[in-house]
């Protein structure tokens, strides 16, 4: 086992642990490195060398050849704390940089993409990809930071919004997918949490309601007749064409046959949200199938390492 972990223009030489979790359900990717606090007279120490906005760059695997393999990790030191004898630095990846205040503005009839078009230019640094079609009558932004505006275009949305670099993605739930990784429970499965659902009882009714300039309430439901009933509200949202593709999104997650939860594996295989995982269990072919991969949690520490995936929709 072996790391390669720098803080501003410090390499860390000792390590409890530290843990990476990446999700295209929430904004940003974070890293928590854990810092035995014995190995230091005081804590004052660390936080007299490192300091929040700090760039971080994670490496860590099976060998010595880290420089080859990927970066597992690269973000901002986000706070430090020294509680609990150990010290632990809170990591967040460039979405840390959203975290500036907007001018108050308020913007009327706009898309998505012209809303975080307007947030990145004022921010600075940015670019877009943006292929998911959702309008507003009107968005207010008051007092908010460009992760505040980005908060509430998820909520609403349920949008994949991440950033890849210095690129902010917002894109319909399984719209991009990356490379297919294969685990078999027999092979290289340690721990699975994974339930296996049938489409057939899992019947929904989503209704969604929006409010027009007047107040008048726009309502549009989808689903499979019988289906256990849901409601969603948009206020400031008109567009039926918008709100049918917002019950869409939501149905997406819930009607489908296969498993859900999550499962643990070791470094490798890497795998990395928007990757296609390939289930397969040798007693059980009619489960095996391929799936969405909506988030990766990886632990490094002295005693091994270990990724715990979280699976979305079938798709194959």
């Amino acid at each position: 086992m072996d790391f390669d972990i720098t803080i501003g223009s410090f390499r860390l030489t000792t390590l409890e642990s530290v843990v990476v979790t990446c999700s295209v359900e929430n904004l940003a990717d974070t890293a928590t490195i854990t810092l035995p606090g014995a190995a230091y007279n005081r804590a004052l120490e660390i936080e007299s060398k490192i300091k929040e906005g700090d760039p971080v760059c994670i490496r860590f695997g099976y060998d010595a050849h880290l420089q080859e393999l990927p970066m597992e990790f690269e973000g901002y030191v986000e706070s430090i704390a020294t509680d609990d004898g150990s010290i632990k630095i809170n990591c967040e990846d460039e979405i840390y940089k959203f975290r500036k205040d907007l001018k108050n503005t308020v913007l009327s009839s706009v898309s998505v993409k012209q809303l975080l078009k307007h947030v990145i230019k004022e921010l600075g640094g940015f670019e877009l990809s943006c292929d998911y079609d959702f309008k507003y009558d009107k968005f207010t932004i008051y007092e908010a930071t460009g992760f505040d505006v980005l908060k509430k275009v998820q909520e609403e949305t349920r949008a994949n919004i991440y950033l890849r670099g210095t690129t902010l993605h917002v894109h319909p739930q399984y719209a991009e997918t990356g490379r297919t990784v294969i685990y078999d429970f027999a092979v290289n499965i340690e721990k699975s949490d994974l339930k296996y659902k049938d489409a057939r009882k899992r019947k929904f009714i989503a209704t969604v309601e929006g409010t027009d300039a007047k107040g008048k309430t726009v309502k549009v439901t989808k689903g499979t007749p019988g289906g256990d009933k849901f409601t969603i509200k948009l206020p400031g949202v008109s567009d039926k064409a918008t709100l049918e593709r917002r019950a869409e999104e939501e149905l997406k997650i819930r009607a489908y046959s296969g498993y859900e939860g999550n499962f643990t594996g070791w470094l490798l295989p890497r795998i990395e949200p928007t990757d296609v995982v390939e289930l397969r269990d040798a007693d059980y072919e009619y489960k095996t199938g391929k799936y969405y991969v909506v988030a990766v949690a990886t632990t490094f520490a002295a005693g091994g390492g270990s990724r715990k995936v979280t699976i979305g929709k079938k798709i194959g």
